[in-house]
């Protein structure tokens, strides 16, 4: 008689009874446009014919962001992951800068009587914009739950820059990318630019901060090296930066990329694999600034080019969310786990330590930090 094969074991979420994607947000139409930009700038002093400029990048796209429907990809691709695996989790979304925001998505979850959710963040790096800048928001979603009605616990998933799901379809990306390209062409892996003085004083301070940047390069030598591994050449990288929109007197982390293409031009290399390892679907970053401006900037300068794909709906990225939520709730009731990641930098700490990418303007309250307290 043949044994009926066992039932799969079903993840264990306890004590999360939901599960939060938080997200930066975009307008979804030209009349959004300008009162967007407003939400992401105010209070940075950013000028205002650098938001003008930025509003005619909008424009170009039909005043649209794809990032509200990469997310809803996203949303409906991560449901169905944990379907598949036998996980009944509620799944939210709230945005830091446009509908749905996260202050009325908090209210929501408290309303249906969450009571304690994870947060997986779409923005894998450590620094105030890329992080502590959320946790400040969260804690603004969470002071606007209506007294009387109890505001659910929240808790950041960790980083996961390194983790091998986000780092396989990059790598996949960049030998589709090279695949195209003339021999010896050079791996330009790009992310978003910050002051200098924030990625300075990102991570924790006892490890010397700097993490942005250190995070970035040690994610770009993993995949250069995966890359070399699986095609038996090794190609040359840079670690560059895109979409600079400070005052011009504020140091940024550069060079920026069209700088870069202009010196590799000079160099006589014979083409360039550009690589947006720092955004996690294709933003307006990648659509204008890599996928416009960039391969213009190559093109006027005769430089063979090609962009890598980001991770978007990668059953693989996907799935890092999955693992990470299950990884998170076994620590949180006292189980020893097994983590998931590639390079040097090692596994990210699952509450920001004290101190952790502090506030560049004034020190602002904060949410699933180390010493971080309810709002209420």
């Amino acid at each position: 008689m043949t044994e009926a094969p066992a039932a799969p074991t079903v993840p264990d979420v306890a004590p999360y009874d939901a599960l939060l994607l938080v997200s930066f947000g975009g307008p979804e139409g030209p009349d959004d446009v300008v009162p967007f930009l407003e939400n992401v700038t105010r209070g940075r002093g950013i000028p205002r014919e650098r938001l003008e400029e930025v509003g005619e990048h909008y424009y170009l796209f039909g005043g649209k962001s794809p990032i509200n429907d990469q997310n809803r990809a996203f949303l409906d691709a991560l449901r169905a992951d944990l379907a598949e695996h036998g996980i009944d989790l509620p799944v939210y979304w709230g945005n830091r800068n446009w509908d749905p925001y996260l202050t009325d998505t908090l209210q929501q979850m408290a309303a249906d009587g969450v009571q304690r959710a994870a947060c997986f963040v779409t923005s894998a790096y450590s620094s105030w914009s890329s992080c502590r800048q959320y946790r400040e928001n969260l804690y603004d979603a969470v002071t606007s739950v209506p007294d009387g009605t109890p505001a659910p616990r929240l808790d950041k998933l960790r980083h996961y820059f390194n983790h091998p799901g986000f780092v396989a379809p990059v790598v996949d990306g960049v030998l589709a990318a090279l695949a195209g390209l003339p021999e010896g062409s050079r791996i330009v892996f790009v992310t978003h630019s910050i002051p200098d003085a924030m990625a300075d004083s990102s991570g924790p301070p006892e490890a010397g901060g700097s993490a942005y940047v250190r995070q970035h390069l040690d994610v770009a030598q993993v995949v250069a090296d995966a890359v070399a591994e699986q095609t038996g050449t090794r190609h040359e990288h840079d670690l560059v930066y895109c979409s600079r929109s400070g005052p011009p007197q504020v140091p940024w982390l550069e060079p920026d990329v069209n700088d870069h293409l202009e010196a590799l031009a000079a160099q006589g290399v014979p083409g360039v694999a550009v690589v947006p390892v720092g955004f996690v679907s294709d933003h307006m970053e990648v659509i204008y600034d890599l996928d416009t401006e960039a391969r213009e900037t190559a093109e006027r300068l005769g430089l063979p080019f090609a962009r890598a794909a980001t991770p978007g709906t990668d059953p693989r990225f996907v799935a890092v969310v999955r693992d990470l939520l299950v990884e998170r709730a076994a620590v949180e009731r006292g189980v020893e786990v097994t983590r998931a990641f590639e390079g040097e930098h090692g596994v990210c700490w699952d509450r920001c330590p004290v101190g952790c990418c502090p506030n560049p303007r004034a020190e602002r309250p904060a949410l699933t930090g180390v010493g971080d307290e309810t709002p209420r």
